[in-house]
């Protein structure tokens, strides 16, 4: 990759799934000096956050309580990104937006993950949901009617 906003940057990603961390371990691979710390658990996720400074947080919401970590981020003022499947619903949608993570992804769309990074590094909260909303509003529309 050439210059992005993503190179040596820390992201940590917490997903219980160990093949959605491997395919956002290869998503991200090429982004210069980029380090993805990864856990499939809460418990390991907390202490993640709390241990490091994170320029980015990728979380599922079940499985790793995912809203649970979210607080955790949002308070420590790490930008936080919502990867879910099970829980992709209207609710969790509004509850993650009030919460302040700063995108909600299906992880039908995880392919466009750098994308949903690179926006959430540069533009301002309130753009960076409307970014979300252009890209996804399809998948919104066609999920939530």
């Amino acid at each position: 990759m050439g210059e992005s906003i993503l190179n040596n940057k820390r992201i940590l990603a917490v997903d219980d799934e160990p093949d959605i961390l491997e395919t956002l371990e290869d998503l991200l691979e090429d982004y210069s000096g980029l380090v993805l710390d990864k856990a499939q658990d809460y418990e390991t996720g907390y202490h993640l956050i709390r241990s490091w400074t994170y320029d980015a947080v990728i979380l599922d919401i079940m499985g790793v309580r995912g809203f649970d970590l979210l607080n955790a981020a949002v308070h420590l003022g790490f930008p936080a990104v919502m990867l879910t499947a099970h829980a992709l619903s209207a609710e969790s949608l509004k509850k993650s937006i009030e919460m302040g993570a700063r995108a909600y992804i299906p992880k039908e769309k995880m392919m466009d993950i750098a994308q949903f990074l690179e926006d959430v590094l540069t533009l301002e909260h309130r753009s960076s949901l409307a970014r979300m909303f252009q890209r996804l509003g399809d998948s919104f529309n066609a999920k939530f009617g």
